[in-house]
Parts: structure tokens; sequence; C-alpha cells
């Protein structure tokens, strides 16, 4: 579960490394996020001459989390780290690349561009 002052790697090229959640914007409960959910986050750490800096607020979609996610057929999904996804207002990734794994909930949630970017659906 990401709640503010969470901190997610970045899984995009963007330029931003690491970014801190100060905000879920989806979700059923506004306190948490798990996959799938916008939050809105600050960068913390960023590539020297990329187009997102650092101490730059962004929106962001969570693809990666460390706490499980259970799919309907008894599987528990689970990563090794927190990772989000920079997108822009209308829910597009910022980005061109995806690097690692997303999980095939975010089909549920109509994220269908980051899917197709990512190197592997699991």
């Amino acid at each position: 579960m990401i709640q503010p002052q969470s901190c997610l790697q970045i899984a995009d090229n963007t330029g931003a490394r690491e970014i801190m959640c100060i905000r879920v914007l989806s979700g059923k409960s506004q306190k948490k996020a798990s996959l799938g959910h916008i939050i809105l986050g600050v960068v913390k750490q960023a590539l020297p001459n990329m187009p997102i800096k650092k101490s730059e607020i962004v929106r962001a979609v969570i693809v990666r989390t460390s706490q499980g996610v259970r799919r309907s057929n008894g599987l528990t999904v689970r990563f090794d780290q927190n990772a989000a996804v920079i997108i822009n207002k209308e829910g597009a990734p910022r980005g061109t690349r995806i690097f690692g794994p997303v999980p095939r909930e975010l089909r549920d949630q109509n994220f269908l561009k980051i899917l197709s970017l990512a190197s592997e659906v699991v």
C-alpha cells in the first residue's frame, strides 16, 4: 500500500528516478493506494538534462507494489519494490519506454498504453 510520504522508483524513461507520494488521487479509500491507482508526487531524484526536473510535481500511476495483490484464481502477485509510471492529465504515459514487469491488473483501469509499452506483463 502506498500512502503519503512513501517513496517510489520510476519505471519509465522520463528522467525522474524517484518520487515521493504527496496525495492519493484515486482509489476506494483516499488514504492508501495500490496497483493502478493515480497519485500526486514530487520528484526527489532526477537525471540532468531531462524534461522532468527535481522538485517538480507530477501525476503517476502505480505499476508495482511490494504489498501483494490477490487475483481471483488464488495467486498473489508481489514485487521487490514500489514503482510508478509518470502520466499526463489524460492518463497517457509521458515516457516512451517502460522498464521492468507490470501486472495484468492495469488492463482493468484502462492503462492499455502502459501495458503495450511494457517489456513484460505478468
